[in-house]
């Protein structure tokens, strides 16, 4: 994957935005506060992978497991109806289980 994000730039719910801007895959997510949070992105990309000590040929490998690819310029997670200390603390913390380099936005600023 080469190139920015064209689709998913832009804050749509929340006030408050969790931006990519490193290429990369996520697999998952857990955060734990209050206010309303929507999740931009959706694992829907399968990823395959052949057993261990496999001789080559015979085909494509099992599912192993789905990810979601993001571009730089993705919004992957916006928060709303908390304050902006809050928000950003909880953005914070969910981007240091994200495997990609990300920033935090808010809703006006100029992206």
């Amino acid at each position: 994957m080469k190139g920015n994000a064209t689709r998913g730039t832009k804050i749509a719910f929340g006030d408050y935005a969790l931006q990519s801007t490193q290429i990369g895959w996520i697999t998952s997510h857990y955060t734990q506060r209050g206010g309303r949070t929507w999740i931009t992105i959706f694992p829907d990309k399968p990823i395959t992978k052949k057993p261990p000590e496999v001789r080559m040929g015979g085909g494509k490998g099992d599912i192993e497991a789905y990810v979601a690819p993001v571009k730089p310029g993705r919004i992957m997670f916006e928060m709303a109806g908390v304050t902006a200390e809050v928000a950003k603390e909880a953005l914070r913390l969910a981007a240091h289980k994200l495997p990609v380099k990300t920033r935090i936005i808010a809703k006006g600023e100029s992206v």
